[in-house]
Formats: structure tokens, C-alpha cells, sequence
């Protein structure tokens, strides 16, 4: 029995205590909380984040629409100060077209000063006249010697001219290509076959050439700069309205020396200065003054220059067309035959253009459309 007992109690097992499980739940719970936490914190982060990502977008969306409109803006300004200023410098209009084509501006082409060649031709008639109308053959020898004489002075005089300035009664075209400064042009220009009138710049900074360049040719004429209707034209020494008549003299006086041989003027811009009859007159006074001749390149409709050609007895020629307003080939042409057809009309016309590549070339090829047309100098005119 004892035995058997104390096998027994060796083959049974005491029970094991469990052990307290609280600890690693809330172990776990604070994890899974903590855990939570830090994904609510993420979520508002990224929603924080997306917030103000998106109050950005907004404001740079808001500065760019701004930006936009601001250069919509811009561009329509400069639409407009461009259609305003095309308006000025291209005279389309049909009332100007009409003006040029019916030669309501013929009055301004005066000629107060007859040609000495066409002085001493009327002389020469009025004597052959005179010793017709005589029966003493002593007069005629008197007065032959003089008649010979005044030959000689013609022939001198009209030396250096095309005989077609005189012979000719065809229409007559002066073509005219503002804005020269450089040898380049010169040379562009000569390229083109037939006459072609350069009107020079006065030299500035940018242009240091000019007189240079102008001192080898016989023939040419000073494009001077005047006050626009807008002042991004303005130069240093544009003429302008308000100027005094002894500037406006000293600036003549200045073109004069550095371009000794030109007699006529035309203006570089000036749709302001040639629309105030002040500022015009004051002009014609040194003009008649230094016996020039004004070329009115007509950069506005309201000009006022035959009103004071009429004043001051200063001959006075007008600008019949622009040719590259568009630097378009068909364009150019259009407009060069538009001239061909007011100097048939009329019996001359003047074309003015730019020293554009497009423009030398057009007019070299349209050789062919001046058939029966002179295309002369505009003294020739």
C-alpha cells in the first residue's frame, strides 16, 4: 500500500498557475491605439497639406488668369496705338485716294520761282517773236548774238540732265525710298535699273555714315525727322511744334552743311508737325529762306503744308502713295501701278517706300509696268 501510494503521487502533476494576461493586452490596445493616432495625425497632415497645395494652386492659377488679362490688355493697347498710328502713316482712306487720283492737291505744286532753263527758253521765244514782228534786218544781228549766247548757258545748265527732262511730255514717276543711312542701301537701291530718289536720315549715333555715304551721289534729298502723333518716334533732334523758329533755322542750317547738294526735304514722320499750321508756318519761312523744297511725305490727312506753301510761295510736292506699307511683293506692285496711273492721270505722281530687301527687289522686277512712264528725280518733276 505504501508502495503503491508513493507511485502514486509521483505520476501526478500539480496543476500549472496561468499566468495574468492584462499586460500584454493593454500592451496591444495601446499600440493599436497609438497606431490610430498617428494615422489620424497623417490624414490631417495630408489633408492640412492638400489644403493650402491647393489654396497655392489657386493664387498661382489666380497671378497666371492676372497675367493673362494684363497681356491681353497690353496687346490690345499696342493693337490699338498700332491701328491708330497705320491710320496716321498709311493713307488708305478712300477720301485721300480720291484726293490723290481727282489732283485736288494740284494747287500745291507751285512754282514761284520759274526754272532758269524754262526763263531762258520763254526769253528766247519773246525775242524770236520780236525780230519777226521787225522789218529792219539790223536788228536781227543785233540781237542773234544774244540769242547764241543764251544757247550756251542752256546747254550748261542742262549738261548733267536726262535729255527726257526737257523733251519729254510723258507722265512723269519719282520714286523715293525713305529712311537711307548705309552704303548697303545705296548699293540696293542702284541694283534696281531705273531712277530711284534717296532720301538720307540726319547722321546720329546709329548712323555715323550718312554724309559720308551721301557725299558720292549726285542726286539726293533729307528726310527730316518731325513730331509724331506718338513720341516713341521722336529723335533727339526732332523738329516739334513748340520749337522757336530760330531752332528751327539752326537745325536747317545744320542738314544744309551736311548735305550740301540736296534741295529738297521731306519729312520722316511729323503727322504732328505738319498738321499745326504754326509749327508749318514757321518751317516754310527758313525754308523759302534757304531755298528749299518741301516734299510733303503727307504721314497724316490733316496736313496743313499747302496751305503755307500757298503763304510763303515755297514750291511744295506731295506724296502720291506709300509702296510697302505691307512687305508683300503683289502689295508693292499694287500700289507702284496706283501711282502709274495717277501720273498718267495727272502727268507725275510721287511713290514713296523703305529701304526694305522685299522693296528693291519688287521694283527691279516691275521694270515692265513703267513702259511709257518717266521715272525721274524729283527735281526733274
Amino acid at each position: 500500500m505504501k508502495k503503491s501510494s508513493i507511485k502514486s503521487t509521483k505520476t501526478r502533476k500539480t496543476p500549472q498557475k496561468r499566468k495574468p494576461r492584462t499586460k500584454k493586452k493593454t500592451t496591444k490596445s495601446n499600440i493599436f491605439a497609438l497606431s490610430n493616432i498617428l494615422v489620424l495625425i497623417t490624414i490631417l497632415a495630408l489633408s492640412i497639406t492638400g489644403y493650402f497645395y491647393n489654396e497655392n494652386q489657386k493664387l498661382i492659377e489666380e497671378k497666371n488668369n492676372q497675367i493673362k488679362q494684363n497681356r491681353i490688355y497690353k496687346e490690345k493697347l499696342a493693337r490699338e496705338e498700332e491701328y491708330h498710328i497705320s491710320k496716321e502713316y498709311e493713307e488708305k482712306t478712300k477720301a485721300l485716294d480720291i484726293e490723290y487720283v481727282s489732283h485736288i492737291d494740284s494747287n500745291i505744286y507751285l512754282d514761284s520761282k520759274k526754272p532758269k532753263t524754262r526763263k531762258l527758253r520763254d526769253d528766247l521765244f519773246d525775242q524770236k517773236e520780236k525780230v519777226n514782228s521787225m522789218q529792219k534786218p539790223k536788228v536781227v544781228v543785233n540781237i542773234e548774238p544774244k540769242i547764241k549766247e543764251k544757247l550756251s548757258e542752256i546747254k550748261k545748265i542742262v549738261v548733267n540732265k536726262p535729255k527726257q527732262a526737257i523733251i519729254s511730255h510723258r507722265p512723269k514717276l519719282a520714286i523715293i525710298i525713305d529712311d537711307i543711312s548705309t552704303q548697303h542701301q545705296i548699293n540696293l537701291l542702284k541694283n534696281v535699273g531705273y531712277i530711284v530718289n534717296a532720301s538720307f536720315l540726319p547722321p546720329n549715333k546709329s548712323r555715323t555714315h550718312t554724309v559720308q555715304v551721301a557725299s558720292k551721289l549726285d542726286h539726293y534729298m533729307i528726310h527730316l525727322p518731325m513730331q509724331a502723333s506718338s513720341n516713341r518716334f521722336d529723335e533727339k533732334k526732332t523738329l516739334h511744334i513748340e520749337d522757336s523758329i530760330s531752332k528751327i533755322e539752326k537745325r536747317i542750317l545744320e542738314v544744309r552743311k551736311l548735305y550740301p547738294k540736296a534741295t529738297f526735304i521731306n519729312n520722316h514722320t511729323g503727322s504732328k508737325f505738319t498738321s499745326n499750321k504754326k509749327a508749318m508756318d514757321k518751317l516754310y519761312q527758313i525754308l523759302k529762306k534757304y531755298n528749299f523744297t518741301f516734299v510733303d511725305s503727307r504721314t497724316t490727312s490733316h496736313s496743313v503744308a499747302n496751305l503755307s506753301a500757298k503763304k510763303y510761295g515755297v514750291r511744295t510736292l506731295s506724296r502720291s502713295v506709300f509702296l510697302d506699307n505691307k512687305k508683300d511683293e503683289k502689295y508693292i506692285i499694287k500700289q507702284l501701278k496706283k501711282a502709274i496711273k495717277i501720273a498718267r492721270k495727272n502727268g507725275s505722281a510721287i511713290a514713296i517706300g523703305h529701304p526694305y530687301t522685299i522693296t528693291f527687289k519688287t521694283l527691279q522686277k516691275a521694270k515692265k509696268y513703267l513702259d511709257g512712264i518717266d521715272v525721274v528725280y524729283v527735281e526733274q518733276l
